[in-house]
């Protein structure tokens, strides 16, 4: 049985509801032109590239009235077909125009790594977690007081020390743990909602904890909490100057 957030997400695709694909876009853009980058093995340009990753949501906008989230399959693996498909007619239509002619669909889609190391499946699912993440983040920080934000930013993205912080900011340190703490549990019920928005299956909406982020925690858990979140900022920010991604306005990410 699907959560209530995640019936009414998909309600709101189907309505096509521009903030709620944008908000599609926003989170999970860089993974769709990471992944097309590396099926492309370097012989598809940026433009291709952004124009693939703009038709994979055009796609996704057509298959939303027949996709049927009950059926089993996870979010992350829906999307992630739609893209195939994108990614294929534009091999289809090149090899039709003898261009790129020798590489067989097959070959970019392997799942499984020779050297025993995480396979493009595995690194691909921990993408699409990292992006839930991090939208839950750009969600806490657009809803919290500047210097709200700015503490738990210097503390915990930056790794600063907290008599650091406050002075940075003209805080007392218990001060700085307060806001810390008000921003830390106002993350964590925004990570809860955003997992269960894009969960489809009860293994999804484990991810968090199995990534070492406890929505339920004891005051032990919340060093780990900081840890695991600051660790897939950084590994997003490097995603992002990767795929060449640019947002505007004021984010996490600034």
């Amino acid at each position: 049985m699907l959560s209530d957030l995640t019936t009414g997400f998909i309600g709101r695709l189907r309505a096509r509801d521009p903030a709620a694909w944008f908000e599609l876009w926003e989170t999970f853009g860089p993974i769709l032109r990471g992944q097309l980058g590396k099926w492309g093995g370097g012989r598809l340009g940026a433009e291709t590239i952004q124009d693939l990753s703009q038709e994979t949501l055009a796609a996704l906008s057509d298959a939303i009235d027949r996709h049927d989230p009950e059926n089993g399959a996870r979010f992350s693996t829906w999307l992630l077909a739609i893209a195939k498909h994108t990614f294929c007619g534009e091999l289809d239509r090149r090899m039709a125009q003898k261009r790129g002619a020798g590489v067989r669909p097959g070959e970019l889609f392997d799942d499984d790594a020779a050297d025993g190391s995480s396979s493009p499946a595995a690194l691909y699912e921990q993408a699409v977690f990292h992006a839930k993440v991090e939208a839950a983040l750009r969600l806490v920080e657009r809803e919290s007081e500047f210097v709200e934000f700015s503490v738990y930013r210097m503390r915990v993205l930056e790794g600063r020390p907290g008599r650091d912080v406050g002075e940075a900011l003209g805080l007392s340190e218990p001060t700085v743990t307060r806001r810390l703490q008000r921003v830390r549990d106002r993350l964590r019920g925004r990570l809860a909602e955003v997992v269960t928005r894009y969960s489809f299956t009860a293994d999804e909406a484990q991810e968090a904890a199995r990534n070492g982020l406890h929505l339920n925690p004891n005051k032990a858990d919340d060093a780990l909490f900081d840890e695991a979140v600051a660790e897939i900022y950084h590994r997003q920010q490097d995603l992002r100057a990767q795929v060449g991604w640019a947002e505007g306005g004021r984010s996490a990410s600034q």
